[in-house]
């Protein structure tokens, strides 16, 4: 079956070229050699109980962005191996891949969370953005640090930076090396906060004007929470809060999604497109305010058992994950001078744009 739009309609399933659920969660977009390139997170097989947390990272490319053609798994899954971060039971996610002009890579991390709730990277590199990849490094604790959710950005001089939660902690930037493949060291801190769900994650980094912007979410695993923007003057901040960029969302929970990146469209004067996915669209009856409360009793030093086993079992009760039917909310962002916000739209155009 060949599937045609031409439009984005948040929150709809979005089917391939070929007809078939787009996979590519997490994600993030590039632009090369006059193609848009889509990857993410391969969630199709994905099922808690039979130990699947992913199916490698799959890519996609168009010319319109509406229209997706399915290149496959650019990073496969190792089947064979228990121990491998690429093994469907590992808790791979948020896949970031950057061009390095220097070395001729491209540099792909990935988040890997174990078991026992420490968080690291893999990073693997490839001649080309369809791979194949190499691992070059596995069980990388950025600074010392448990890193969760991040993403990896490129300055026009070359230099590269890393933005990732500090596990249920703080935000952080640090300086990438020349290779892109570790850090160096330098590093900066923002957004410190007590426990979930306030802990700021999936850090989205966007450069307009000027100025420097970090749209964030809350902790609440896979169910949605308030988004939050922040602006800087330089790579490192100090950062600003703006506030939550979905001012109109009376549900509180970034309609329903959580955004993973920000693509600046190329051509267009002012489109930037926030990315997000909408990863259990049968919770959406949940209000936000029941499982908040959960997690910040789950977490906070003084919550008594009692409130804790009532927070677990909240937690495990509404969130009912499936993922592998997650869908997408792409919205664009709008200005008000340096303040950007989200309005939503049932269906819009790139052509709607100048």
């Amino acid at each position: 079956m060949n599937t045609r739009y031409d439009s984005f309609r948040p929150g709809q399933v979005w089917l391939d070229t070929e007809g078939k659920r787009i996979h590519a969660h997490g994600g993030s977009l590039m632009y090369l050699d006059g193609y848009y390139y889509w990857y993410g997170e391969n969630k199709e097989f994905t099922d808690e109980a039979k130990k699947i947390w992913h199916w490698g990272v799959r890519c996609y490319r168009s010319t319109d962005l509406y229209n997706w053609e399915d290149l496959g798994l650019i990073i496969p899954p190792n089947t064979e191996d228990p121990s491998s971060p690429l093994h469907p039971s590992s808790l791979m996610d948020r896949p970031h891949i950057i061009y390095n002009k220097r070395t001729k890579k491209f540099v792909c991390w990935l988040k890997i969370m174990d078991y026992d709730g420490t968080q690291s990277e893999t990073v693997l590199t490839a001649d080309a953005l369809t791979g194949p990849y190499t691992i070059v490094r596995e069980k990388l604790y950025p600074l010392g640090m448990s890193a969760g959710d991040f993403d990896l950005v490129v300055a026009p001089d070359g230099k590269a930076y890393y933005y990732f939660e500090r596990v249920h902690s703080e935000t952080i930037c640090a300086d990438l090396t020349d290779d892109y493949t570790d850090v160096t060291g330098y590093y900066s801190t923002h957004f410190p906060r007590p426990y979930p769900p306030f802990v700021r994650e999936a850090t989205a980094h966007f450069q307009r004007g000027g100025k420097h912007y970090l749209v964030t979410s809350g902790t609440t695993s896979y169910l949605p929470n308030p988004s939050e923007v922040a602006i800087a003057d330089t790579w490192h901040g100090p950062y600003r809060v703006l506030g939550d960029p979905h001012p109109s969302d009376e549900s509180r929970t970034s309609f329903h999604s959580q955004i993973s990146s920000v693509f600046k469209v190329p051509g267009k004067k002012d489109l930037y497109i926030a990315c997000a996915d909408r990863w259990l669209p049968h919770r959406m009856d949940v209000p936000y305010e029941l499982y908040a409360k959960a997690f910040e009793d789950a977490f906070r030093p003084d919550a008594t058992d009692a409130e804790r086993a009532e927070a677990t079992y909240i937690m495990s009760t509404v969130e009912q994950r499936n993922i592998s039917k997650a869908d997408y909310v792409w919205l664009p962002f709008r200005f008000d001078g340096e303040q950007p916000y989200i309005e939503w739209l049932d269906e819009w155009r790139v052509e709607d744009f100048e």
